[in-house]
């Protein structure tokens, strides 16, 4: 098991309120983009291109591409990769953050971790975000550390195994009560907070469609959203395209997943999902002139009518 033992007591400089964190207003009434999140996974064995780059030029290109945040995790959390030690992890991402704090410290960083120990290192190193894919679930330690830092949270879902005949949006619902209680207990403030549905984590291929459907419902629970599908199996399950061919799919599913209610898309190809929500942005904006237009146009044409009569 990895080591999620309590880190140490070394404070946390707190982060300043105005960092960019969530954006959490609906595109369509605030006619912007959504947050682009870079992928930077600084380990051997993930799904998609562990071990195929230098992480810090990495980040640096993906900042140039575009991206909002860059989320850099050292530790796999595809199905069956190996739990690594929390020293272990540290070393992969630590040389990371700080270097992007010394050359870019306007940088938004976040660190893919559910250990306390590793967020904890990570936050005073510079992160200003922790993505945790247990949700505050796994390591108790975790929510005082965000609270202390005054971190931005990611709360993802997640379960320990498959079980295809439970509502999955209703365990998801469950599962981000509890999270939140937690959340709130450690005093984490609500506007720090984004939910994930946790594609690929703990559902089989129906469910992981049904959560993408469910992003609707899941704004309801009055956070921001991230969605995070890039290069998964889900979409090599509906194509049948290995993972270096699913750049298609992933900006198909999330243009719907901004089209209902995604705020931040995870994603590896950065610049093509620029130009995606770019382009999104711009017909949005154009269909909210439009119907501005056409309201003052309706109003015009009855204040004439009344004035006849």
């Amino acid at each position: 098991m990895p080591d999620c033992s309590p880190p140490s007591e070394e404070p946390i400089s707190p982060q300043p309120p105005s960092s960019p964190w969530p954006c959490a207003l609906p595109l369509v009434e605030a006619a912007r983009p959504p947050l682009l999140m870079g992928i930077v996974n600084a380990t051997p064995d993930s799904f998609s291109d562990g071990g195929a780059y230098d992480g810090l030029d990495h980040s640096l290109t993906l900042l140039e591409q575009g991206a909002d945040i860059l989320d850099i995790g050292g530790e796999s959390t595809r199905p069956g990769a190996d739990e690594v030690e929390a020293a272990q992890e540290q070393a992969r991402i630590l040389p990371i953050i700080s270097s992007l704090r010394e050359i870019m410290p306007e940088a938004l960083v976040s660190v893919d971790t559910y250990k306390a120990a590793t967020a904890r290192v990570a936050l005073a190193a510079g992160a200003r975000i922790v993505n945790d894919v247990w949700g505050l679930q796994r390591d108790p330690a975790m929510a005082d550390v965000v609270a202390e830092a005054g971190a931005g949270l990611v709360i993802m879902h997640n379960r320990p195994q498959k079980d295809e005949t439970i509502d999955i949006v209703a365990d998801m619902e469950r599962f981000f009560e509890r999270s939140l209680t937690l959340a709130q207990r450690a005093g984490i403030a609500p506007a720090r907070i984004v939910l994930d549905p946790g594609i690929g984590f703990g559902k089989t291929m129906p469910q992981n469609l049904s959560a993408i459907a469910a992003l609707p419902r899941l704004k309801r629970l009055g956070h921001g959203l991230l969605l995070g599908v890039s290069r998964k199996s889900i979409l090599g399950h509906v194509t049948g395209r290995p993972v270096r061919e699913r750049l298609p799919a992933s900006l198909a599913v999330n243009v719907y997943g901004v089209l209902h209610g995604a705020d931040i898309l995870r994603v590896h190809d950065v610049d093509a999902h620029k130009d995606a929500v770019l382009t999104l942005t711009a017909l949005s904006r154009a269909c909210s002139s439009e119907v501005v237009s056409g309201s003052r146009e309706e109003l015009k044409v009855r204040v004439s009518e009344n004035a006849i009569k």
